[in-house]
Order: structure tokens, then C-alpha cells, then sequence
């Protein structure tokens, strides 16, 4: 009994820092409609900044002072952030301002690399909470139940603010409808960025209140985001009781599942997600959340159409240079190309999906991995022929998208994203874990394409038609009538039900050839590595993914192909230097507020003007 008292009060003290952090998120979200991907940036800053200040500041007036002082920091950067980089795209579609804040993500990462250095810093035990406390036998440290008895008063100071200030109520009103209350003469404007601030402050203070538990690393800002969107969700987009009680929740059963079923560590929360979207399609307490105040992807510039034979010529003569790119006599021009080929079909798969269905994924990556870890299987465990494997890897990858696709379309805009996320990472688990049949972290090795695919050149040539036909496939269905009736349920759902079009049907088929294509990525991308790891169906992969898309121009049929070999060949000369991620942060944040419209928009948009111009 003494160990369960123990470790209930110790997923209660875990949860305090996780519900600091997930109120500041909830909080940007109910009011700015912001799916704020930076947010665990602000934690790891509010470490780091901690840790600085309590090396100045002795003494437990000077521990609770940086602690304080490190929220107001961290807020006053989270404002700098909201006003030159949030400011500008609030009108934005959702996926615009989810990709800025990536690239803030990348910029932060590398700017604290360059103030703290990479080494991880050891955080200074709370003066006067040092000691432990023993409760029927077993230690409980002390301060652990100083962060639970400080959470009621945390939940009781944000509800105050909430529902008994000026503030609280036009917080709550912009929640409910921002329209109204810029139409009452509420400045918009100074009211995002104060909530921004306190958000913000928020997730600092969660950062600096953990020192004592764990520390600060480069690393904090991607280990906790997963957990605190999770949290959010759960308990309810803008709620801030629903996300108590989701972070009570999935702190508790971690540490018991910890020790009852260590192997699940790294999916409870997700299936507790899954589960409560399954029941609760809006989280526990939370309303139902359309998919964004602008739509996700925006409105079509103009109507998608045809190339014109100008453009067919241009791409004919751009594949021709492609399949002459191996009389260059250079390997690594030719392993850049196939990756570029294999990318961009990844990316034209979620294209189709994202500008088309206007449905954005958080977990495309797995049905990628998928399809390379079907056709790896299938090598390493049935000695499958390489032909066979190839051709059941978009297969395998089509029935995950059956599945996921049906379990998520039941759910819209966030929700709808973070359920193909936690289904995603349930797929990564089972491939992570399962170490005597999938081998785990150390991956699967020495899956090599068939002889007549081995010579210099011919995988490339196998790459290049296989891809290309993948890509070609997608752009013929996005002008056949099934490509019109998806567009037509991206833009108006109820209209297009009322004309016969079954749209969740529509949908659900869309998401399932972008799984299959997807599929076939995988396939080309497991022959040509002779490999392949758990990293491929990971997050940072689906994003890699939606920020392509979005680079490349979401509301044209090229964007997605032109995104991906755009960034790998930025990548590829970025990488060289020591700070690349704060150059293509940067770079991100540029397009996003200077050039929306991706590169294919932006490049269109010249070239119209420079014919308006000449006439």
C-alpha cells in the first residue's frame, strides 16, 4: 500500500509541471486558435533561463525568484515571437501558422545551443526541499509535495483570472466568438498577444520549476510536445479544468505503468488519447472545434486545371535531364536524385491529401514506414523476392490507411490531427518494442534491391519511372471526378452532401490511396538504403513532410514535388555548417509571412505580373 501511496504521489508531482506547461497551450489555443508547435521551446527556455538565474541567485529567495523570473522572461519572448512571426499570419489557414511555428522551434534549438552549449545542465535542488519524507515506508521526496500542494492554488489563480477579471471574460468571449468581440471594440490585436505572454510565462515557470527533477537539455522541447498536445486534447482544446485532469491522468498511469507494464511507457498516453477521442470525439471537456476560423489550407487561389502545353514541355524536358543526370558520372548526384524522387513522392502523397482533402495529418510518416518495413519484413523474415516485397509494401501501407483513415475522419481539424498522430505512434511502438521481429532501434539491415537492380545505374532508373508514375497517378486524380468530389468536400462539405456526394466516403478513400502511395516511397526508399529504422515512422518525419508541402505551394498540384526537392537540396548544403537549423528556421519563418503562396505560387504570381507588365 505504501508503494502505491508513493507512486501516486509521484505522478501528482509529475503532473504539476505537465499542467503548468499544457494550461499555457490551452490557453493560446482557446483564444488565438494558434496550434502553437513552439510551445515546448518556451519549456526548454524556461530551463535553461532558470538554471542561468539560480546560479546568481543564492539561497531559496533566489531559487523562487529565478523560478518567477524565468516565467517573465520566457512570456517576454513568447511575445517577441507572437508579434514579428504569429502577428502577420493570424488570418492564415492553420497549416501556415503551424509551420511557423516549426520554424521557430529550429531557430530556438540552435540560438540555445549557441548561449548553453550542448552539454546537459544539472539542475540545483530546491533549498529546503532537499530532504524526503517517509509515507508507510516508502520515501516520497519533499519536493514533490511541495509542486502538489502548489498545483491547486496555480488551478485556482488561472481559473480567478479566467472567470472573475476584465481579462478572464474577454479571454473567455474571444474563445467563444472573436468576431463579436473585435466588433465591440476590444483590440484584438494586444489581447492575443497578452494571453501569448501568459501562455507563454506558463510554460517557462513549468520549465523552471522541474530543475530541482530533472534538468535542462536541447532535447526538452520535442520530449515534452508530444505529451503536453496530448494533454490538451484530451482534456479539451481551451479548457483549462479539462487539462488538469488529463494531466492528473496521464501522469498517474505513467509511473504505474512504469512498473506494471514497462513496455507501454511509450504509448499510454497515446492510447488513452485514442480511446477518449473515440468516446469523447472533443476531449473530455472541451466543444466541438471546426477545422479553423480561415480553413485549413485556405481557399483556392483559382481553379485547378490541366497543364497547358507550355507547362508539359517544360516538365518533359525536365524529365529528360533527369534520366540523363547518371551521365554526369557522379554516385552522389545520382543518391541525391533518388532521394529527391523518393521524397517528393512522400510528399505528393500528403499533398493529396492536404490541399485536395484539405485534411492535415500529423502521422503520414506511417504508412512511409509502413510500406518500408512490410517489403523489409517480408525480405528478411520470409526471404520474399525482392519483386514481391516491393509490390506488397504499398499493400501493407493501404491497409493501416484503411484503418487509421476510418478511426480519424469521425473528427475534425485538431482533433482529427492529433488522432492520426497517436495512431501513428502506436504504429512506431509496435515497431520500436517489438525488437525480435521488427529488431527494434537497431532496425532492419542488408535489404538490397534484386540483382538485376544492383548495377550502378538501374535502381535509379527503377526510382525515377516508379516515382514519377506515382506522382503522374495523383496529379490524373485530382482532375477525375472523384479528385472534383473531394475538392468539393474540402470546401463545402454540406453542399456536397447535398448533391449526392458521399463526402466521409470521398475522404476516406482519399486517405487511403495517399497511404498506398505513400506505401510505395517506402518500398523505393528501403531497397535503395538496404535499411530501414523506427525513425522513419517517427513525428519529425510527417512534419518534414507538411513543411514541404506547405514550402512548395499547398494550393497547387506541384507544390508538394517541388517543396521536397527544394529542401533536400537546401538541406544538403544547410547541414554542412554548425547551425543550420537556425538558417532553415529562419528560412521557414521568411516564406510563411513574405511568400504564403510556396515557391510554384510565388514563382506564378511573377511571372503573370512580368506578362502584365510587357503588355
Amino acid at each position: 500500500m505504501g508503494l502505491f501511496i508513493a507512486q501516486l504521489l509521484t505522478g501528482l508531482a509529475n503532473a504539476a509541471t505537465l499542467f503548468l506547461v499544457a494550461s499555457g497551450l490551452s490557453l493560446i489555443f482557446g483564444v488565438t486558435r494558434i496550434v502553437n508547435f513552439a510551445h515546448g521551446s518556451f519549456y526548454m527556455l524556461g530551463a535553461f533561463v532558470g538554471y542561468s538565474l539560480m546560479q546568481v541567485l543564492p539561497g531559496a529567495i533566489g531559487f523562487w525568484a529565478s523560478v518567477l523570473l524565468s516565467g517573465l522572461i520566457v512570456g517576454l519572448i513568447g511575445v517577441v515571437v507572437e508579434m514579428l512571426v504569429l502577428r502577420p499570419v493570424y488570418k492564415a489557414p492553420e497549416l501556415f501558422q503551424l509551420v511557423a511555428t516549426f520554424g521557430v522551434i529550429l531557430v530556438i534549438q540552435d540560438l540555445a545551443l549557441m548561449i548553453w552549449g550542448a552539454e546537459d545542465l544539472l539542475g540545483p535542488r530546491a533549498p529546503g526541499l532537499k530532504g524526503v519524507v517517509r509515507i508507510m515506508g516508502e520515501p516520497v521526496p519533499l519536493y514533490d509535495l511541495a509542486l502538489i500542494a502548489m498545483t491547486p492554488f496555480v488551478l485556482f489563480a488561472l481559473w480567478y483570472l479566467i472567470a472573475r477579471t476584465r481579462l478572464g471574460v474577454l479571454v473567455r468571449a474571444a474563445t467563444q466568438d472573436r468576431e463579436m468581440v473585435a466588433a465591440l471594440g476590444v483590440n484584438q490585436a494586444w489581447l492575443f498577444t497578452g494571453v501569448f505572454f501568459l501562455g507563454a510565462a506558463l510554460a517557462g515557470l513549468g520549465g523552471a520549476i522541474q530543475l530541482p527533477k530533472g534538468g535542462a537539455d536541447l532535447l526538452m522541447d520535442f520530449n515534452i510536445l508530444a505529451a503536453i498536445f496530448v494533454v490538451v486534447v484530451i482534456g479539451g482544446m481551451g479548457s483549462l479544468p479539462g487539462a488538469y485532469i488529463a494531466a492528473v491522468l496521464i501522469s498517474v498511469l505513467n509511473v504505474f505503468g512504469v512498473s506494471y507494464l514497462p513496455q507501454s511507457t511509450l504509448v499510454l498516453m497515446f492510447v488513452v488519447m485514442a480511446v477518449v477521442l473515440t468516446i469523447r470525439p472533443y476531449g473530455l471537456l472541451g466543444r466541438e472545434e471546426v477545422a479553423g476560423e480561415h480553413g485549413q489550407v485556405g481557399e483556392p487561389d483559382r481553379p485547378i486545371k490541366p497543364a497547358g502545353v507550355r507547362a508539359r514541355v517544360i516538365v518533359g524536358i525536365g524529365l529528360l535531364l533527369l534520366l540523363a543526370l547518371p551521365m554526369a558520372d557522379s554516385h552522389f548526384l545520382v543518391i541525391l536524385a533518388t532521394d529527391i524522387i523518393i521524397f517528393a513522392l512522400f510528399a505528393a502523397s500528403l499533398h493529396f491529401l492536404l490541399g485536395l482533402g484539405g485534411l492535415v495529418s500529423f502521422g503520414h510518416a506511417a504508412f512511409f514506414g509502413a510500406g518500408a518495413y512490410v517489403a523489409a519484413l517480408l525480405v528478411s523474415h520470409a526471404n520474399a523476392p525482392m519483386e514481391l516485397a516491393f509490390l506488397l509494401a504499398p499493400v501493407g501501407a493501404g491497409m493501416a490507411a484503411l484503418i487509421i483513415g476510418w478511426l480519424c475522419l469521425r473528427l475534425t481539424g485538431v482533433y482529427f490531427a492529433m488522432l492520426t498522430l497517436a495512431l501513428a505512434q502506436l504504429l512506431w511502438s509496435l515497431v520500436f518494442q517489438w525488437d525480435e521481429f521488427t529488431g527494434g532501434d537497431d532496425g532492419l539491415v542488408n535489404i538490397w534491391p534484386a540483382k538485376w537492380l544492383s548495377e550502378a545505374n538501374s535502381y535509379f532508373y527503377f526510382t525515377a519511372i516508379v516515382g514519377v508514375g506515382g506522382i503522374i497517378l495523383l496529379r490524373h486524380m485530382a482532375h477525375s471526378p472523384f479528385g472534383f468530389a473531394l475538392r468539393a468536400a474540402r470546401d463545402s462539405q454540406r453542399q456536397a452532401e447535398a448533391t449526392g456526394i458521399d463526402t466521409k466516403r470521398v475522404q476516406w478513400m482519399a486517405f487511403t490511396v495517399a497511404g498506398v502511395l505513400a506505401g510505395v516511397a517506402g518500398g523505393l526508399f528501403v531497397f535503395s538504403k538496404g535499411s530501414v529504422f523506427p525513425n522513419e515512422l517517427e513525428i519529425a518525419k510527417s512534419f518534414d513532410g507538411l513543411i514541404v508541402v506547405f514550402l512548395g505551394g499547398v494550393k497547387t498540384l506541384s507544390g508538394g514535388v517541388v517543396g521536397a526537392a527544394s529542401l533536400e537540396l537546401v538541406k544538403d548544403y544547410l547541414t554542412r555548417f554548425e547551425y543550420w537549423r537556425l538558417a532553415l528556421g529562419l528560412l521557414i519563418i521568411f516564406v510563411v509571412i513574405v511568400a504564403p503562396t510556396g515557391i510554384v505560387g510565388s514563382l506564378r504570381s511573377l511571372l503573370e505580373r512580368v506578362r502584365g507588365s510587357s503588355t
